[in-house]
């Protein structure tokens, strides 16, 4: 498969009156044509602002990207100009935010929000962009979606919102589309619902998906690849199979034995994670996840692990072997 997207060694910084944020510190990864990639870890890990910053839509200040690369296809997304950025963005490569409500503009009417992307990037009409637009909203499952172009997002319900959201997204057939937690605002059918219409997409489009997400569970039948986030660093990396079967980071053996499951016994209570995620404000010295860690040994605490492969693709940030709880 080509590959669409590699980054290298992706570091950002908030500048803020308290000091500095370590938000996203050395990520590297890739995905290639038609691959999803679940990029997982709890709120604040850095997930989102590593997206944003490749798409360069962070406010500069407070961020600063320090260091890094982001590589579509021989262009690097982090050295262009605003206009170069802007002819890639929705185009090229596409995102659906968190909360539907607050990125659809509330005075706009759905139809014009959805032809705008049309006639700026391929230049359509407001006849074709219109046809167009209802075609959208057809294929994401909006009903009698001819007369509701004119509707205000506040008469659309959460799911069909997001849904909306989506089409605007797919509207330029993107080859890469940014999914950050698009589900987390919605009751469990309609994540359901989200996730086989995003799934049935990417089939019938072929295009890569990024899924941003803090729910393990979700991404278990959407992704070929996990990548899992801790504190701006990736603390491991595998096939979903892998890293459902064969979990090698301290943090990924927390996150899934925190996982409700079908088949645990009803008097095992789920396990929670002790102590509290680090202050970004405090520049990393150690591996992130230490003073948390069942496993840390004093090497831990004052060497960053690299991210090196344990079996073939998969790949762990650990001083430990789990699987022995000795050194690796």
């Amino acid at each position: 498969m080509t590959m669409l997207l590699q980054t290298i060694d992706l570091k950002t910084r908030f500048h803020i009156p308290e000091g500095t944020v370590y938000a996203v510190n050395g990520v590297s990864f890739h995905i290639s044509e038609g691959e999803t990639l679940a990029v997982v870890g709890e709120s604040g890990c850095g997930k989102s602002v590593t997206m944003m910053s490749i798409l360069r839509l962070l406010p500069a200040p407070p961020a600063e990207i320090v260091s890094g690369q982001a590589l579509w296809g021989n262009r690097d997304l982090l050295r262009l100009s605003e206009n170069e950025m802007e002819q890639i963005r929705g185009r090229e490569i596409a995102m659906v935010f968190q909360d539907p409500m607050t990125s659809l503009n509330p005075v706009l009417t759905i139809g014009r929000q959805l032809t705008e992307s049309l006639r700026v990037h391929l230049g359509m009409g407001p006849a074709e962009a219109a046809q167009r637009a209802v075609e959208l909203l057809e294929q994401v499952g909006i009903p009698d979606a001819a007369h509701r172009l004119g509707d205000y997002p506040h008469q659309y319900s959460g799911g069909m919102r997001q849904r909306v959201m989506i089409a605007m997204a797919l509207c330029c057939h993107p080859s890469l589309l940014i999914a950050d937690e698009p589900t987390t605002a919605l009751d469990v059918t309609i994540q359901a619902q989200i996730v086989e219409l995003i799934k049935k997409l990417r089939d019938q489009l072929h295009m890569a998906i990024i899924w941003i997400s803090h729910d393990l569970g979700v991404v278990a039948g959407l992704a070929n690849r996990v990548m899992v986030m801790y504190a701006g660093f990736v603390v491991e990396e595998a096939l979903v199979d892998d890293l459902y079967e064969d979990p090698r980071h301290p943090y990924t053996l927390a996150l899934l034995a925190a996982l409700p499951r079908v088949d645990r016994r009803r008097d095992r209570r789920l396990k929670s994670i002790p102590g509290a995620p680090p202050n970004l404000l405090v520049e990393p010295r150690g591996c992130p996840f230490a003073p948390r860690c069942e496993f840390a040994m004093e090497r831990c605490r004052f060497e960053i692990p690299p991210l090196q492969p344990v079996q073939g693709t998969h790949a762990v940030a650990c001083w430990v072997d789990v699987t022995t709880g000795g050194p690796r």
